[in-house]
């Protein structure tokens, strides 16, 4: 994808920005329990589309980053997972 067309994307997703090559987000939580439960949701909806993010995890945050590795960028599928990311959040 294109710098303009990731940017116009990325419109559509709160909170999602391009960073380091990947389109990423970090979400906030209150407990441990709460930001792993989140943490698990994501894996199951990354095995279920077979488009696995990196995350970094801490007690109350998750950082979520998506690229397309297969082409060494940005592609529709990022945007797909992170679109069902956010329905989940």
């Amino acid at each position: 994808m294109t710098a303009g067309q990731i940017a116009e994307m990325l419109a559509t997703l709160s909170g999602w920005r391009h960073h380091d090559g990947a389109i990423r987000k970090n979400f906030e939580f209150t407990s441990f329990e709460k930001t792993i439960s989140f943490a698990n949701a994501v894996a199951w909806i990354a095995q279920r589309e077979d488009h696995h993010p990196d995350m970094a995890i801490s007690y109350s945050r998750c950082e979520v980053a998506y690229r397309t590795h297969s082409i060494n960028g940005i592609s529709s599928n990022d945007f797909i997972c992170a679109a069902k990311i956010e329905a989940l959040f």
